[in-house]
C-alpha cells in the first residue's frame, strides 16, 4: 500500500554525522559533506520550502524507512509529515 508523506530535512542543523543514510537510502551525502534527499535518482537537493530546508514529497511504500532515518538523526533535522495529517 502506498502512502503520500513529504521528508523535510534541515540542512542548517544537519552535523553530517549520516544515521539517516543507513535507514533509508534516499538520503546521501552531498557535495557539501552534509546529508541530501534523492527522489527517483535524482538530487534533490533544489527541493526547498521557504525556510530553506530540502522538501520532498513522495507516494510510496517507505513511510517506515523515512521515519527509521528521522528517528535516528541525533540533531532532529529530520521531519516526516504525512499527507493529510496535523502538523
Amino acid at each position: 500500500m502506498t502512502t503520500e508523506y513529504q521528508v523535510r530535512l534541515d540542512r542548517a542543523a544537519c552535523d553530517g554525522i549520516f544515521a539517516c543514510l543507513v535507514r533509508d537510502d534516499r538520503f546521501v551525502e552531498a557535495e557539501d559533506g552534509l546529508a541530501a534527499i534523492e527522489s527517483d535518482g535524482e538530487d534533490t537537493l533544489g527541493d526547498h520550502d521557504g525556510d530553506g530546508n530540502q522538501l520532498v514529497t513522495f507516494d510510496d511504500d517507505r513511510l517506515e524507512a523515512a521515519q527509521q532515518a528521522a528517528s535516528a538523526c541525533p540533531v532532529d533535522a529530520i521531519d516526516v509529515v504525512r499527507e493529510g495529517a496535523d502538523e
